[in-house]
């Protein structure tokens, strides 16, 4: 099946119904010239261009091992990395009206691509979704921010990776078979981050119908003195002056080494006095609200009206820091003093920890503070999210996954990144495994396969949308619950801190 897109024609692989166009160019390689620099147009190419496998993955590093087998990576080399995928129904190929999904992958802006083998995208187009999963610059490479960034277009790179394949959807996913005006960009972690930061840039505006927030809200960006300070240490471990033009000289893989030191350093040594608000969210690189590419804060501009018409569905995972904690082996470790001192320093209140404590009276303090923590990092910034979004007069629908229970996989529970094979529908590979568990039930995939299909496709996910007065959420299980308010007391102990 070949599809002609921006620089030529492409072909792809039809198998059971499905269509399957991987590692397509949305823009020009980042390197040489373009090196840290804006995207560029697609080079075109003669012929037709072989589409039946993934392209290359973004410069990266590793994610610490004790992450490894439950976040398998695909890396693949090439300077061609600026591509994207593509799964459609074989006989919607040439024409159509299909709703499409555009995923953007998390990794803490450090690790992922479009290529994990869970983003596989073949069980949305058997419902009649085209998906899409791009790659988008990391780390350095796409969210470095020196002085004079704003005021050169040069902040946050891989934001407007995004943006060129946002366009190049536009453009171009008629083709396939999807209308350009039904489009749902989803995004899980720093994906998730990602749209959030999309729903508040002019650049984006228009490329979107509706978006997906998967366990990552607004809290997560850095002021511009913040990244200037991440860039400055960066360059003086490089050796070179803290400007874009010295650091995008030096090697790449010494400058991939080098940027995975530094967030191993606030990872493992968040210093408040050095890192200031990193020592708590642990993201060096992340989007910069710079004021020309990001120009306010995303909750400021979504409580003034920004992206109101855009429908939005977030949430966030029951467990999601349980991974943090499992992986490494350190939720034993947790005594009633750390569990004490950590809580304090999330801002939660003697009397906020007491509650916690006192909800899960059988609790270890390790599973006291994971609460806390999933909280802190994950459910306030989502709840957050969406009262902005309604104060500005935006339609938002608010999910919890609370699948699958810690005793299936492994003590994990529904942890951060559990719900995304079984939102993908992918949730029996074998890769997906360590996070899904041994026996996924097909209940659950079906309930999370079900919520995505019906928010993309009808803009309405089934059940009332979220507000200020109702907080009315659709936990995940076996089944779709509507609860309004779930675990109300513990979200209203973070009023005023978090």
């Amino acid at each position: 099946m070949d599809v002609r897109v921006d620089g030529g024609v492409v072909r792809g692989v039809d198998e059971d119904g499905v269509s399957r166009f991987l590692g397509v160019p949305f823009a020009a390689a980042p390197f040489g010239d373009r090196r840290m620099a804006p995207p560029g147009p697609v080079r075109p190419w003669d012929g037709v261009r072989d589409a039946s496998a993934y392209g290359p993955t973004v410069p990266k590093g590793d994610y610490p091992p004790q992450y490894q087998p439950l976040l398998p990576e695909q890396s693949i080399p090439g300077e061609e990395c600026l591509n994207l995928n593509v799964w459609t129904p074989t006989d919607a190929v040439g024409g159509g009206a299909l709703p499409v999904l555009v995923w953007i992958h998390g990794g803490s802006f450090m690790n992922g691509s479009g290529s994990v083998l869970e983003y596989d995208g073949t069980a949305f187009a058997r419902d009649g979704v085209v998906c899409v999963t791009i790659n988008y610059r990391l780390a350095a490479e796409g969210f470095l921010y020196v002085d004079g960034d704003a005021a050169a277009g040069t902040a946050n790179l891989g934001l407007q990776d995004q943006v060129a394949a946002l366009r190049w959807v536009r453009d171009n996913v008629a083709g396939f078979g999807g209308d350009p005006t039904r489009v749902t960009v989803a995004g899980e972690s720093a994906g998730a981050m990602s749209v959030t930061t999309l729903l508040a840039m002019p650049s984006a505006e228009g490329l979107f119908a509706q978006a997906i927030t998967q366990s990552g809200a607004a809290a997560h960006t850095l002021t511009p003195e913040t990244g200037a300070t991440v860039a400055a240490t960066l360059a003086e471990a490089l050796g070179v002056a803290p400007t874009r033009e010295a650091i995008a000289g030096v090697e790449l893989d010494l400058l991939v080494k080098a940027a995975s030191d530094l967030v191993v350093e606030v990872q493992t040594a968040p210093d408040p006095a050095k890192w200031g608000s990193l020592a708590l969210s642990l993201l060096p690189f992340a989007p910069v609200v710079d004021g020309t590419v990001l120009p306010a804060h995303p909750l400021e501009a979504f409580a003034a009206g920004a992206a109101s018409g855009v429908k939005v569905l977030v949430g966030s995972n029951r467990d999601e820091a349980r991974l943090f904690l499992v992986a490494p082996g350190a939720i034993d470790l947790v005594d009633e003093p750390t569990l004490a001192g950590g809580a304090a320093a999330y801002g939660l209140s003697p009397e906020g920890l007491a509650l916690y404590r006192g909800n899960r009276p059988d609790a270890s303090p390790g599973d006291v503070m994971a609460a806390v923590v999933t909280d802190w990092f994950f459910a306030v910034p989502a709840i957050r999210h969406a009262e902005a979004r309604a104060a500005g007069g935006g339609t938002t629908w608010a999910y919890r996954f609370d699948r699958p229970s810690p005793a299936d996989n492994g003590g994990l529970g529904a942890a951060h990144a559990v719900e995304i094979p079984y939102v993908f529908g992918t949730a029996h590979l074998p890769s997906a495994r360590p996070l899904a568990g041994a026996a996924p039930s097909a209940d659950v995939v079906a309930t999370a396969r079900g919520v995505w299909v019906a928010f993309v496709r009808d803009g309405d996910p089934g059940w009332a949308p979220y507000t200020a007065d109702t907080r009315t959420t659709g936990l995940l299980t076996e089944q779709l619950t509507v609860v309004d308010d779930p675990d109300g007391v513990e979200r209203a102990a973070w009023d005023g801190i978090r």
